[in-house]
């Protein structure tokens, strides 16, 4: 019961590594909002949370648009009284070298990834500041940090890398930690390993020897959703089983 009495608020959580977060933070005393665009998978993860005997609410959220978040937040809090935690999982990805890149996938990559991020830190503030403070969790990538990927995807992933960092400091004498996680190869519906050979193919450029699962990104944020991370706000958590290391 690492997150009893917290409410977590999740984005990208019908599935993957959000709906992994969701299910772990409910378990561990958290009553969680699984909020998502895909609406009958993240009432489907709510329902079973509920069913385990846990606390869930399903709510549609677009995270580019500002009007979604405020609507979600308030939500939010009219349903279980406060918000303390904020997960920025929502992502997308599209696989283009720069020069196939046009405009508008830039753009629809960067809307989502990096503004969806922004707009979720900025609503949250206020309802963490009436909560007494509160940790935001924002999932970037290793391709935040060194060239993994692809251009646009690892652009929106290093500005959230960064400006994590400016929030950090700017709300860390409210009592307002945010954090970024950097995942690495991890078997999701939106990775490439689709089956077990391009699974095996990319395990094998990995130090550890595999790839990892949507779990072992959820148990890092849910230290830094708890108070066992008291002390830590701007940090850098890597989950990448030793590929940035090399």
């Amino acid at each position: 019961m690492r997150l009893a009495g917290k409410v977590a608020l999740i984005t990208g959580a019908a599935r993957g590594m959000g709906a992994a977060e969701a299910r772990l933070f409910a378990r561990e005393g958290a009553k969680v909002v699984v909020s998502d665009v895909l609406e009958d998978e993240a009432r489907a993860v709510a329902s079973e949370i509920n069913d385990s005997g846990g606390e869930a609410l399903a709510l549609a959220l677009d995270v580019s648009k500002d009007d979604d978040w405020r609507r979600v937040v308030a939500e939010a809090e009219a349903r279980f009284g406060k918000l303390n935690v904020l997960v920025n999982n929502a992502g997308i990805i599209e696989r283009h070298s720069l020069e196939e890149t046009s405009e508008e996938t830039w753009d629809r990559i960067m809307a989502v990834n990096a503004k969806g991020v922004f707009l979720g830190t900025k609503a949250a503030l206020p309802a963490m500041r009436r909560a007494g403070g509160g940790s935001i969790i924002n999932i970037s990538s290793i391709s935040g940090m060194v060239s993994v990927g692809y251009p646009a995807y690892n652009a929106s992933k290093g500005a959230v890398r960064v400006f994590t960092k400016s929030a950090a400091v700017e709300y860390a004498g409210e009592g307002i930690r945010v954090n970024s996680i950097h995942p690495g190869a991890i078997w999701t519906p939106m990775s490439l390993y689709k089956n077990e050979r391009t699974r095996e193919e990319r395990a094998a450029t990995v130090p550890m020897g595999r790839v990892g699962d949507p779990e072992e990104v959820a148990y890092g944020a849910l230290f830094l959703a708890s108070d066992e991370s008291s002390y830590v706000t701007g940090s850098e958590m890597v989950i990448d089983g030793g590929v940035t290391a090399e």
